[in-house]
């Protein structure tokens, strides 16, 4: 079977068996082509998903760490709200990561469900494209700052520097 489709009047990019036509590109592709293209885009998404994954767990290396060194660095009286800064900021960064992980999955869903059915959005990976097709379905940024995973690891890190407070207040009385 034949599959034919139009695409957007780019002229940058061609994919095999392209022509244009009055200024639209339209490509032919046989189930075979299809199927190639579903595989090599589910191997994009696939390792997007785990770059996400992989920035996710750096960002929190980077949490621990910077939030740590802010609390033994003491040569100056405000070192421990120093720490509240790479707090707030890698918490927000990680969520921000783990939201996109999220976003791709559903891709990585929807590529397996309707690939075979359909030619669209073929090969797009734009994040803009990406919200305005599930940023419904998927948790907002805040909501996924306040999930259970991400409250328990930067709760952690905030008893942690509370509790560093806390122990410098009490030695200075």
């Amino acid at each position: 079977m034949t599959n034919v489709f139009e695409a957007s009047p780019r002229s940058d990019f061609l994919y095999p068996d392209s022509h244009k036509m009055d200024g639209l590109l339209v490509t032919i592709m046989d189930d075979k082509t299809l199927r190639e293209y579903l595989f090599k885009e589910v191997e994009i998404v696939q390792d997007i998903i785990t770059r996400m994954g992989t920035n996710s767990f750096l960002v929190k290396g980077w949490a621990i760490t910077l939030v740590v060194a802010s609390l033994l660095i003491t040569s100056f009286s405000y070192h421990h709200f120093v720490a509240f800064l790479p707090w707030l900021i890698f918490w927000a960064y990680d969520a921000y990561f783990l939201r996109m992980e999220k976003l791709y999955r559903k891709l990585n869903d929807w590529l397996v469900n309707n690939r075979s059915k359909s030619e669209e959005f073929l090969l797009d990976m734009n994040k803009s494209s990406l919200e305005n097709r599930f940023g419904k379905e998927t948790p907002c940024l805040q909501q996924v700052m306040f999930s259970k995973t991400l409250i328990v690891f930067y709760g952690v890190l905030l008893v942690m520097i509370v509790f560093s407070v806390s122990v410098d207040l009490l030695q200075l009385r």
